[in-house]
């Protein structure tokens, strides 16, 4: 495929200037587009450059005769159906069993989690807490407006996705997303002898390609087979609920609840709902907690001094 062969050969290697992205990120793509069969793209050196639509966007339809099978099934979504995350940040323990289950079924290295577990704190007088932090899947995703490519997108159940076959490693994505949820693969990938000569579905997120783009994916492939995301199902203490929002319902394995019902009795929000960006994940605020903050933040202390001993 011509066109697919020149946008890797010419875009893969561009660096994009920090402050130019930082930029863009407030920025309609539509604004630097140069003309209506133009683009604008940043070069390693911070140039702007037209370039030829037509060489790196392939049309609706020459994309429905020229991608495989699963990637169209990925661009589709499970039809019917709305996903929707809900995170009590009370429950959270800074267990990372979470994220050590996301690296191991999606075969990331330990150097670019899709999954980070921060300590924060709202105010000085307030006590700190665990926050879990994933891909939002947003409703009005600026990454998927900034994408030159059609690399990622948001299907019909809400959950936004990456095809790496069409990623050009621009990193407008990156810049624009609000909540840093996306990593860049630097280097070539490290992936294990068994997936290394798999077909590459968007849905798993493997094999992986230098120069492209990953993030969380809510485990689509884990979904068409009625399971729950590899995050909610590792979670020792109940932290992550997962659901369908046409059917007002969410569960953590355990526990099932009216999505509706639970936001309202436990003050759910969205993370900087401000921006308009419409997430699809909630959380629900750190009170009446399982365990004390200082408990959990001693048993992580250990566990890197012993980590520090062992090296």
């Amino acid at each position: 495929m011509e066109s697919d062969k020149f946008s890797r050969k010419d875009f893969l290697k561009f660096s994009v200037a920090t402050s130019a992205l930082a930029a863009l990120a407030t920025t309609p793509f539509n604004a630097i587009g140069a003309g209506e069969d133009t683009v604008k793209v940043l070069t390693a050196d911070g140039k702007l450059v037209e370039v030829d639509k037509k060489s790196i966007k392939l049309s609706t339809a020459k994309l429905n005769e020229e991608v495989s099978a699963n990637r169209l099934r990925a661009r589709q979504g499970i039809k019917g159906r709305k996903w929707v995350m809900v995170i009590d940040l009370a429950r959270c323990k800074h267990a990372l069993a979470c994220q050590k289950s996301c690296d191991k079924h999606h075969h990331i290295p330990g150097d670019r989690q899709w999954l980070n577990v921060y300590e924060m704190q709202d105010a000085p007088a307030t006590a700190p807490y665990w926050m879990p932090k994933t891909c939002f899947h947003c409703d009005n995703p600026v990454c998927v407006a900034v994408c030159p490519v059609d690399a990622t997108f948001k299907r019909e159940d809400g959950i936004v996705l990456i095809d790496n076959e069409r990623c050009i490693g621009c990193r407008f994505c990156m810049a624009a997303c609000p909540y840093s949820t996306r990593v860049f693969n630097w280097g070539e990938p490290t992936t294990n002898i068994e997936v290394q000569n798999v077909a590459y579905d968007p849905e798993k997120g493997f094999p992986r390609k230098m120069g492209t783009v990953e993030k969380c994916d809510f485990c689509p492939d884990m979904l068409r087979e009625g399971m729950l995301p590899h995050c909610v199902e590792a979670c020792p203490n109940g932290v992550y609920f997962f659901g369908d929002k046409n059917e007002d319902t969410v569960t953590n394995g355990s526990e099932t609840f009216r999505l509706s019902q639970l936001l309202k009795d436990k003050g759910g929000y969205r993370y900087m709902e401000e921006l308009g960006t419409e997430p699809n994940v909630y959380y629900l605020p750190a009170v009446n907690r399982l365990v004390p903050f200082e408990e959990t933040k001693k048993r992580k202390d250990d566990k890197s001094e012993d980590m520090n001993h062992h090296h």
